[in-house]
Protein backbone atom coordinates (compact mmCIF):
# COMPACT_ATOMS: atom_id res chain seq x y z
CA UNK A 1 0.00 0.00 0.00
CA UNK A 2 3.17 2.22 0.72
CA UNK A 3 4.08 2.36 -2.83
CA UNK A 4 0.37 3.37 -4.10
CA UNK A 5 1.24 6.83 -5.17
CA UNK A 6 3.82 5.49 -7.72
CA UNK A 7 2.23 2.96 -8.76
CA UNK A 8 -0.43 5.19 -9.83
CA UNK A 9 1.57 7.54 -11.31
CA UNK A 10 3.61 5.49 -13.34
CA UNK A 11 0.12 3.76 -14.83
CA UNK A 12 -0.99 7.17 -15.69
CA UNK A 13 2.15 8.40 -17.45
CA UNK A 14 3.41 5.18 -18.89
CA UNK A 15 -0.16 4.77 -20.43
CA UNK A 16 -0.39 8.13 -21.45
CA UNK A 17 3.35 7.45 -23.41
CA UNK A 18 2.06 4.31 -24.95
CA UNK A 19 -0.84 5.54 -26.22
CA UNK A 20 0.34 8.77 -27.22
CA UNK A 21 3.31 7.97 -29.10
CA UNK A 22 3.46 4.00 -29.95
CA UNK A 23 0.05 2.74 -30.15
CA UNK A 24 -2.08 5.66 -32.23
CA UNK A 25 1.22 6.34 -34.65
CA UNK A 26 1.07 2.54 -35.28
CA UNK A 27 -2.66 2.81 -36.18
CA UNK A 28 -1.68 5.60 -38.64
CA UNK A 29 0.37 3.72 -39.96
CA UNK A 30 -1.10 0.37 -40.56
CA UNK A 31 -4.51 0.68 -40.87
CA UNK A 32 -6.11 0.83 -44.58
CA UNK A 33 -7.50 4.05 -43.97
CA UNK A 34 -6.75 7.34 -41.85
CA UNK A 35 -10.92 7.24 -40.77
CA UNK A 36 -10.44 4.18 -39.54
CA UNK A 37 -7.39 4.91 -37.60
CA UNK A 38 -9.19 8.03 -36.12
CA UNK A 39 -12.45 6.31 -35.45
CA UNK A 40 -10.17 3.48 -33.27
CA UNK A 41 -7.86 6.04 -31.84
CA UNK A 42 -10.69 8.24 -30.72
CA UNK A 43 -12.41 4.94 -28.67
CA UNK A 44 -8.83 4.57 -27.44
CA UNK A 45 -8.34 7.99 -26.07
CA UNK A 46 -11.69 8.10 -24.49
CA UNK A 47 -10.25 5.00 -22.53
CA UNK A 48 -7.30 6.88 -21.95
CA UNK A 49 -9.52 9.72 -20.47
CA UNK A 50 -11.14 7.34 -18.14
CA UNK A 51 -8.09 5.71 -16.46
CA UNK A 52 -6.06 9.33 -16.72
CA UNK A 53 -9.08 10.74 -14.70
CA UNK A 54 -9.07 7.32 -12.27
CA UNK A 55 -5.61 7.64 -11.66
CA UNK A 56 -5.41 11.56 -10.73
CA UNK A 57 -8.53 10.98 -8.46
CA UNK A 58 -7.14 8.48 -6.52
CA UNK A 59 -3.72 10.16 -6.59
CA UNK A 60 -5.24 13.18 -5.14
CA UNK A 61 -7.46 11.24 -2.43
CA UNK A 62 -4.14 9.68 -1.43
CA UNK A 63 -2.81 12.94 -1.21
CA UNK A 64 -5.11 14.27 1.13
CA UNK A 65 -5.81 11.01 3.12
CA UNK A 66 -4.27 10.64 6.76
CA UNK A 67 -1.89 7.44 6.34
CA UNK A 68 1.00 9.38 4.80
CA UNK A 69 1.77 7.16 1.82
CA UNK A 70 2.96 10.15 0.25
CA UNK A 71 5.28 12.82 2.33
CA UNK A 72 3.39 15.92 3.02
CA UNK A 73 5.68 17.92 0.79
CA UNK A 74 5.40 15.79 -2.57
CA UNK A 75 2.03 15.72 -2.38
CA UNK A 76 1.35 19.20 -1.28
CA UNK A 77 3.55 19.94 -4.99
CA UNK A 78 2.50 17.06 -6.93
CA UNK A 79 -1.17 18.13 -6.22
CA UNK A 80 -1.10 20.88 -8.78
CA UNK A 81 0.23 18.86 -11.28
CA UNK A 82 -2.55 16.03 -10.90
CA UNK A 83 -4.92 18.60 -11.12
CA UNK A 84 -3.90 20.16 -14.29
CA UNK A 85 -3.28 16.73 -15.91
CA UNK A 86 -6.89 15.90 -15.23
CA UNK A 87 -8.50 18.87 -15.60
CA UNK A 88 -6.11 18.13 -19.07
CA UNK A 89 -7.58 14.77 -19.33
CA UNK A 90 -11.49 16.01 -19.10
CA UNK A 91 -10.88 18.87 -21.36
CA UNK A 92 -9.64 16.55 -24.21
CA UNK A 93 -12.50 14.46 -23.95
CA UNK A 94 -15.40 16.87 -23.98
CA UNK A 95 -14.08 19.90 -25.43
CA UNK A 96 -11.57 18.53 -28.33
CA UNK A 97 -12.46 15.26 -29.15
CA UNK A 98 -16.43 16.09 -29.54
CA UNK A 99 -15.03 18.17 -32.75
CA UNK A 100 -12.42 16.01 -34.06
CA UNK A 101 -14.60 13.38 -34.44
CA UNK A 102 -16.73 15.55 -36.14
CA UNK A 103 -14.40 16.52 -38.37
CA UNK A 104 -15.07 20.12 -37.01
CA UNK A 105 -12.16 22.55 -38.17
CA UNK A 106 -10.51 19.43 -37.54
CA UNK A 107 -6.69 21.41 -37.93
CA UNK A 108 -7.23 23.36 -34.60
CA UNK A 109 -9.23 21.41 -32.67
CA UNK A 110 -6.77 18.41 -33.34
CA UNK A 111 -4.10 20.72 -32.66
CA UNK A 112 -5.35 21.52 -29.31
CA UNK A 113 -6.28 18.10 -28.55
CA UNK A 114 -2.72 17.24 -29.42
CA UNK A 115 -1.20 20.23 -26.80
CA UNK A 116 -3.76 19.21 -23.80
CA UNK A 117 -2.29 15.31 -24.35
CA UNK A 118 1.47 16.72 -24.28
CA UNK A 119 0.48 19.03 -21.18
CA UNK A 120 -1.32 16.18 -19.85
CA UNK A 121 1.72 13.93 -20.19
CA UNK A 122 4.18 16.49 -18.75
CA UNK A 123 1.53 16.90 -15.51
CA UNK A 124 2.18 13.05 -14.99
CA UNK A 125 5.17 12.70 -15.61
CA UNK A 126 6.42 15.28 -12.91
CA UNK A 127 3.69 13.61 -10.44
CA UNK A 128 5.68 10.34 -11.18
CA UNK A 129 9.35 11.90 -11.10
CA UNK A 130 8.22 13.77 -7.67
CA UNK A 131 6.91 10.29 -6.54
CA UNK A 132 10.40 8.67 -8.14
CA UNK A 133 12.65 10.62 -6.11
CA UNK A 134 11.23 9.69 -2.71
CA UNK A 135 11.45 5.99 -3.41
Amino acid sequence: MRNLPIWLAAVWWGSLSTLGFFVVPMLFMHLPTPAMAGNLAAKLFTAQAAISTVCGLVLLMVFRSDKALAPADIAQSATLFVVGGVLMALLVEFGATPHIVARDNLALWHGLGTGMYVVQWVCAAVVFGKLAKRS
